[in-house]
């Protein structure tokens, strides 16, 4: 219809105007219509594509075109482009585990078609295939391995889980001619039951682990209370030993004492006023040994010159626990 219309043009033109010009008007929409036809013959097939021809006389062929440019007959035949790049897709779904107990999993697949069955992908799914088949069969595969499976094995055996999700899925969208690059668990929740019912055990588990820390501290420290009694009998046995053996020993302890007592008397800020007989430095004295003779008497019942190593005899065998424990009985 263009064509004639231009030729009707160029014939009016041609009768009035110069000549020459109805056949370069001629030439020109000639042209036009040769650009418009090259231009309606080409099309382009981008990078991570795939093209099949759809005939108006012969339907979808078989045929598959990479990237590129590509020649077809305008009107009879025009592109299907499909993008054969893999894209991501999350589909969650609630199912039941082997002990009857509701888990929540969502699943994140990355999905592609096969571009070597492209024309048998599309005379059966259509463009959109992947909302066709990926939902369904990815909640079925999902609720089939799921129910193989206790809540706690979920947990504890997930990767295993997670291969066994993998290759059952892949294997139905091959049936489609879909491939599956990537299968993988993002997400694995209980209900609120059951996760209640986990915290009470790890709750109950930890007090059972308190209640046995408790035990073997209060057995530690009845052992230590154990060596420490030994530890002082041995010492106790040892002083009265010294005792027995050489006398002195009480006077020495008297003077550790005594310099303990001008220690504390001397960083302190206040102004005490003490005796010899306070501070027990008076050992020239004859009353230094009284108190010590006087108790030492109580508790063995030896002369009062007790403090004479020559004059004591060798079969004594008091020692200074037994003189303790006798004076503190008399004293009371």
């Amino acid at each position: 219809m263009a064509q004639s219309k231009l030729n009707d043009l160029a014939g009016k033109l041609g009768k009035g105007g110069p000549p020459g010009l109805g056949i370069g008007l001629k030439l020109l929409a000639a042209v036009g219509v040769a650009a418009y036809g090259v231009n309606q013959s080409l099309y382009t097939v981008e990078g991570g594509h795939r093209a099949i021809i759809f005939s108006r006389l012969g339907g979808i062929q078989s045929d598959i075109y990479s990237e590129g440019l590509h020649f077809r007959i305008p009107w009879f035949q025009y592109p299907i482009i499909y993008d054969i790049r893999s894209r991501p897709r999350k589909i969650s779904s609630p199912t039941g585990s082997k002990d009857l107990q509701m888990i929540n999993i969502s699943l994140r697949v990355l999905s592609r078609p096969d571009s070597i069955n492209l024309p048998s992908l599309h005379k059966q799914l259509g463009i959109d295939y992947d909302e066709k088949v990926l939902p369904s069969i990815c909640n079925e595969v999902l609720k089939s391995v799921i129910a193989k499976f206790n809540a706690s094995q979920l947990i504890t055996q997930r990767q295993q889980v997670s291969l066994l999700i993998r290759k059952e899925l892949v294997e139905r969208a091959r049936d489609f001619n879909i491939i599956l690059d990537d299968v993988s668990l993002t997400e694995l929740s209980f209900g609120k039951e059951y996760t209640a019912a986990i915290e009470a055990k790890q709750v109950a588990q930890q007090e059972a682990q308190r209640a046995v820390f408790f035990v073997e501290r209060a057995k530690q420290e009845k052992q230590q209370k154990i060596v420490q009694a030994e530890g002082e009998a041995e010492a106790a046995k040892m002083l009265g030993l010294a005792v027995k053996q050489n006398p002195a020993y009480l006077k020495l302890r008297k003077l550790r004492a005594a310099q303990s007592i001008a220690r504390t008397i001397a960083s302190s800020q206040n102004k005490v006023y003490l005796s010899a007989d306070s501070l027990m430095l008076n050992i020239q004295d004859s009353n230094f040994d009284d108190m010590t003779e006087k108790v030492y008497k109580i508790g063995t019942g030896l002369p009062k010159n007790w403090l004479d190593a020559s004059k004591m005899t060798p079969n004594v065998d008091t020692n200074v626990g037994d003189v303790a424990r006798n004076t503190a009985g008399r004293i009371v």
